[in-house]
């Protein structure tokens, strides 16, 4: 299931950019330098992102454990915002205490609500999170297409 995540995923993510507006700085895939340093930016391939967002991502929020229409939307929640935002702002969704850590607690309140209701909060929960960001005014658009196109993906997953 990971390799038709990450291929919805990539089509968020454009290529090489080095926006002065944009706090990740430079980016491809959206990988971004300042959250791999050691990585040439410029020179990452697409496999090459396949790779991290595998191992830094997907495999960090147990996403196989998922329902895969749950897991997409918290993986892409955490590679836009970061792991630990993702999970907390799904464990607010379902109505637990958001730590950012996910385990037996926060597996027994999301199996107690439906999968399209947990995808319908989850989003709410992310837009509302992302209009108080600092950057809100310049990224908006593209943030709020990003979360249209996943509710979008909500909808067709749990048909």
């Amino acid at each position: 299931m990971f390799e038709t995540i990450f291929n919805r995923l990539i089509g968020h993510e454009g290529g090489y950019s080095n926006n002065p507006a944009d706090p990740g700085g430079e980016t491809n895939w959206g990988i971004s330098k300042r959250s791999y340093p050691n990585v040439n930016i410029k020179k990452l391939t697409r496999e090459g992102a396949r790779v991290i967002y595998k191992k830094d991502f997907w495999d960090r929020i147990s996403a196989g454990k998922l329902p895969d229409s749950v897991a997409y939307q918290v993986f892409d929640f955490a590679v836009n915002s970061g792991i630990e935002t993702a999970i907390r702002y799904l464990q607010r969704a379902i109505g637990v205490a958001d730590d950012g850590h996910w385990g037996p607690t926060s597996y027994a309140a999301m199996a107690k609500i439906s999968e399209s209701d947990v995808l319908m909060l989850l989003n709410a929960e992310r837009l509302d999170f992302m209009t108080r960001l600092k950057n809100w005014p310049n990224a908006s658009r593209g943030w709020a297409r990003r979360i249209a196109q996943n509710l979008r993906y909500a909808a067709k997953d749990t048909l």
